[in-house]
């Protein structure tokens, strides 16, 4: 039922390449023509008939102002590297390991009231007395240091070179004046970006779409001097580039109280996402979020005053939109694009509460790739990346409808790849067609509703912090990417959430993260009416799932504080003396698919020897379902996202959730998924795969038999 179809297209258009702009738009069945950065669209394209999608960063493009306002430019705090002190005095250059082309140290009188020097020895703050700066150097020295200490600075610094300009620079090797970003918490910042928003719509008169990328502040990106180690921070959910000192001032007079260096940088840890919150963060959170909306709001009327819909880009400077927060509404927005890498983020741009939700496809059109692999060079398939990010990205479509797909980058670098152009026509005529089955109603779901349970709750549903190749590590990326695709209702949930009683129409919980992170939940866990709620909960029918370190946290008997409901705890060393429980292992079939891998943690052990070990490798525990009153306790040590993983994350939901039995719209293959659409009553299946498969599925009509050819989809109406 595949058919060929058009509209729901974004294509990146290219001056200079006016024919290969139009025949691909006509390919590719585009309805709107984008500019990318670093590209203009010609009178020809413009005037072709197509919408235009215009691309704004609010922020940066006003390097005349900006050198006029050095002074207004974006601000953060750094840290420098821990120095060992030899003696009793030390000099400390500031700029030393960060790239000189990105910062610059702002030694102004305001400014330096708010530098701090530590030493990291005691973790004391040294007296202002101690240490001066000389700027001419660019060093402090610290006078009285104690030998054998180590000492760090940190000081605030101007953000000379924007963060996506300087990356696309560097990438594209472009040839172009470095773009400065200007800071709108100054009222003189806005009164000219107010001026400059106008002009720019009159100026446009053929734009439908102005898409913001995104507001105001990016996601923090620290780079180093050293190629060994360039990228020496990044967070996409982190706060530390919305610093100034007029922010400082005017947050102390809002809240009472004074934010300090160490607030931002914490001894050079910085304060991640992968952190539970603390008060002081979560108080500068809300206060940018207020004046991102406030000021925001005002670009975005005037946008809509000239008749022109605004879009939000999820990336970039999407710092302080917070658009699962409920507030989010009050921008006024009417769409969102989200640069997808793999399923979850497409979820993630789906569940935002606007009326048209868009995803930006990889591979990007540029030379090489974020990870800086070669793709549209010699060296490079992006016909396979394309259809690798496809396959992912494709069962995440089937969930929650997307409403528009689109490329980015520089067109031209197609000519030479017709593989990929052709690719590029094929997936976006499956889009199409699993766009319209979302028309007619949501797709079938298992009757079990799943909560991932941990510190930011919704504020940062299907995320932790940046793409995939970000946050790897993380077993809850993992499990979300797996959860993206499944049959499955989602939502996140945080502690606060359970308080309140807001689990009562929950099946299943996963908590999962190593001990003290946000994911695990860290502090939250010394709540023991916390406990209580979890622990009566699954008792009386709920069923938890946990992955790594689970409610992890010491001072308690259990390093877990649902080790109880888990059936399982983590030896520290504090029971080294203590006999373990023997064990058999009592697999279930059909629940762990052959190829499925769990990573063993060391030193985990029965708690009362009552829990079913479903498997183990070499006496290490690896799956264990633990029954507790009429729920469950299931524990992993880890999760990886593959397609033996998922479909083993599927059936211990079934399994938990009572639904064991009930196998109808599942493909009986692993390798192949489904969604079905029962108020049109149409099947789609795909093969995740790049090897041909065969598969099964019972339906209410009786058993329908799929062939797919390698990364296939098909789509097929069942008979009534």
């Amino acid at each position: 039922m595949l058919k060929k179809n058009s509209g729901s297209f974004t294509l990146p258009g290219e001056a200079g390449y006016e024919n290969l702009t139009l025949e691909l738009a006509k390919k590719w069945g585009a309805d709107v023509i984008r500019d990318s950065d670093g590209t203009q669209l010609s009178d020809e394209i413009i005037n072709a008939g197509y919408g235009i999608y215009s691309t704004i960063c609010i922020i940066r493009n006003h390097n005349a102002w900006a050198k006029k306002n050095l002074d207004k430019l974006q601000q953060c705090f750094l840290i420098t590297d821990p120095i060992l002190a030899t003696e009793n005095h030390i000099q400390i250059r500031l700029m030393d390991t960060f790239f000189e082309e990105q910062f610059k140290v702002n030694d102004t009188p305001e400014a330096l009231n708010y530098w701090q020097v530590y030493d990291r020895t005691t973790n004391e703050e040294v007296d202002r007395l101690q240490w001066t700066y000389d700027s001419k150097k660019g060093e402090v020295t610290i006078e009285n240091a104690i030998p054998w200490h180590r000492y760090t600075v940190s000081f605030m610094a101007y953000r000379v070179w924007e963060e996506i300009s300087m990356y696309n620079h560097t990438t594209n090797n472009w040839d172009q004046e470095h773009l400065m970003q200007i800071d709108p918490m100054y009222p003189e910042t806005q009164a000219y970006l107010l001026d400059w928003m106008e002009r720019w719509c009159k100026e446009h008169p053929e734009t439908t779409v102005v898409r913001f990328t995104s507001m105001f502040y990016n996601f923090v990106w620290i780079w180093g001097n050293d190629l060994k180690n360039r990228h020496r921070f990044t967070d996409w959910g982190s706060y530390d580039f919305t610093v100034s000192v007029r922010a400082l001032e005017l947050f102390e007079k809002k809240y009472g109280y004074t934010m300090c260096a160490e607030d931002f940088v914490n001894g050079g840890k910085f304060h991640v996402s992968h952190m539970p919150s603390t008060k002081r963060k979560s108080d500068w959170i809300e206060f940018i979020n207020d004046f991102v909306i406030d000021f925001g709001k005002k670009l975005i009327d005037m946008v809509h005053d000239y008749d022109k819909a605004a879009y939000m880009f999820y990336d970039d400077s999407w710092v302080g939109t917070e658009p699962y927060n409920d507030r989010f509404k009050e921008f006024g927005f009417d769409g969102m694009i989200k640069c997808v890498f793999s399923g979850f983020e497409s979820r993630l741009c789906a569940g935002v509460d606007v009326q048209t939700h868009e995803i930006r496809l990889h591979p990007y059109l540029f030379p090489v790739g974020l990870g800086g692999k070669p793709t549209f060079m010699e060296g490079g398939n992006p016909t396979l990346d394309a259809k690798n990010y496809w396959i992912n990205i494709r069962r995440a479509l089937l969930r929650e409808k997307i409403d528009r797909i689109g490329l980015g980058g520089y067109l031209h670098l197609v000519e030479s790849y017709p593989d990929f152009c052709d690719y590029i026509e094929k997936i976006s005529d499956e889009f199409r067609s699993i766009k319209d089955l979302h028309q007619a109603g949501k797709p079938y779901t298992i009757k079990a509703k799943v909560a991932v349970l941990h510190s930011w709750g919704k504020e940062r549903s299907w995320t932790l912090s940046g793409h995939f190749h970000e946050t790897d590590i993380h077993d809850l990326i993992h499990i979300n990417e797996a959860l993206s695709g499944l049959p499955v209702d989602v939502r996140f949930i945080d502690f606060n959430d359970i308080k309140k009683g807001m689990i009562h129409d929950v099946d299943v919980i996963i908590n999962a993260g190593y001990a003290g992170s946000a994911w695990s939940g860290g502090e939250h866990w010394r709540d023991d009416a916390l406990v209580e709620t979890l622990t009566e909960w699954t008792y009386n029918g709920g069923v938890f799932i946990g992955v790594n370190e689970p409610s992890a946290l010491s001072g308690y008997d259990n390093y877990f504080r649902m080790g109880h409901v888990l059936g399982v705890y983590p030896d520290l060393g504090d029971y080294v003396s203590h006999g373990k429980w023997q064990f058999e292992e009592e697999s279930i079939e059909g629940l762990i698919p052959t190829g499925a891998s769990i990573k063993t943690k060391d030193n985990i052990y029965l708690t009362d020897g009552q829990a079913q070990v479903v498997k183990s490798e070499e006496d290490q525990l690896q799956y264990t379902i633990n029954k507790f009153g009429q729920g469950k306790g299931i524990y992993m040590p880890s999760f990886r996202h593959t397609l033996e993983n998922t479909r083993m994350l599927l059936n211990s939901i079934r399994l938990a959730s009572g639904e064991w039995d009930e196998d109808a719209y599942l493909t009986d293959n692993l390798y192949t998924e489904c969604a079905y659409y029962p108020e049109s009553q149409i099947l789609v299946t795909i093969n995740n795969s790049d090897k041909p498969q065969k598969t099964r599925v019972k339906t209410s009509q009786g058993l329908e038999v799929f062939e797919l050819e390698p990364f296939d989809t098909i789509i097929r109406k069942l008979n009534s």
